[in-house]
Parts: C-alpha cells; structure tokens; sequence
C-alpha cells in the first residue's frame, strides 16, 4: 500500500503548490498516472523477466518487432518501437553481438537495410515471451478482463490523438516554426550557470 500513500502525498503537494491556478486537474491526474504506471511496469520488467533474459526493454520491444514481422527494414523497425534510428543501430548492433539479429542489405535498394532474428533470437523470444506475458498479467491483476481491455482502449484514444493531431498542435505551439534541435540539459563547459560562478574542472562535486 505504500504506493497509494506516496501517490496520495504527491496529489496533496500538487494541490497545496498550485492553489487557485486555472489547471484542469482531472486531465492532469490522468496524464500523471499515465506516466507513473508505464515507470513502474517498465522497472518492473526490467527487474524481472528481463534481467533474466539480459535484455533492457528497448531491446526487447526491438526484438518483439522483428519477431513479429520477420525480415524488416531498420526504419520501419525503429518507427515501430518508437525509438530513433540512432538509438535503433546501437540496440541492433549489441543484439548481433550476442548473436540474436542479422542486418543485411536490401534486395532492391542499397541505401536500406533489413534487421532479422537468428535462429537463437527466434528461440529466446519463444522462451520469453510467456515469461513476459506471465507478467502483463501479474502488473494488471487488480483489473477485471473487461477493466483491462478498457483500458487498453482508452490508452488506444491517447495514442491515436497524438498521432493523428500532435503534428499540427505542436506547429500552433511553436507559433508555426520547426523544433529546435533537443538538448541535453547540459550547459558548455566553460560556460557558467545564470548567477553563479562557474566550478573549476578539478574541484569536486556535490
């Protein structure tokens, strides 16, 4: 019960630090527990049914992509497990490492590649997957069957309003301009905080 405890506290520093603020708390509430529940079942199978596998969970979406579409090519592959295809390449070159994927070229055009599950990758998805399934059933228990597939749809309305008018929103909040490229959050070395002076190199940190 812990978690409700410390999900109830964080509901009341919410309240207390907003106050009269025009804030639509129900969508709030809604989006907040969106992002809490996908942590806790990611740490969870991670900490699990994964860790046994050697797999983080990127890297098993990937494989569950390829294995549930055979032969795919690299972009199709990373669109799938939302992931981008710098972090795609990285995944698929640790799974060849471990002799789980193949990367081969495409027949008709060279400038794409196509990623497939070996022999071995073919079998340790057919070990995980009811291992990992056993799990999608412990992490929703406390619904009903019909609960889960409401929830199921109901999340399925989130994605589908993302992808269908994302785009187009985040064009009106950018005022019409491109977005900017991401940044890491890190300033460039050398150059110091907004009202504090800069740490030398050597000096150690709190």
């Amino acid at each position: 019960m812990s978690g409700y405890r410390s999900i109830e506290g964080t509901e009341q520093a919410v309240r207390a630090r907003l106050g009269d603020l025009p804030v639509r708390h129900e969508r709030m509430a809604a989006v907040a527990q969106l992002y809490r529940a996908a942590v806790a079942v990611r740490q969870h199978f991670e900490n699990s049914v994964l860790r046994a596998a050697e797999l983080t969970w990127t890297a098993f979406v990937v494989l569950w992509v390829v294995w549930i579409r055979g032969e795919t090519e690299t972009r199709k592959v990373a669109e799938e497990a939302g992931i981008s295809k710098g972090t795609l390449t990285g995944v698929a070159r640790t799974l060849q490492g471990r002799g789980l994927m193949e990367r081969n070229g495409h027949p008709a055009d060279g400038r794409l590649a196509l990623l497939s599950l070996t022999p071995e990758g073919e079998r340790l998805m057919a070990r995980t997957f009811p291992q990992f399934n056993a799990e999608e059933a412990f992490v929703t228990d406390a619904l009903s069957d019909d609960e889960a597939l409401t929830l199921a749809d109901l999340l399925r309305s989130v994605v589908a309003q993302v992808e269908t008018h994302g785009a187009a929103r985040r064009l009106e909040l950018l005022d019409g301009e491109a977005p900017r490229p991401r940044r890491s959050g890190r300033r460039p070395k050398g150059v110091p905080e907004a009202g504090r002076e800069a740490v030398p190199a050597h000096s150690p940190q709190p």
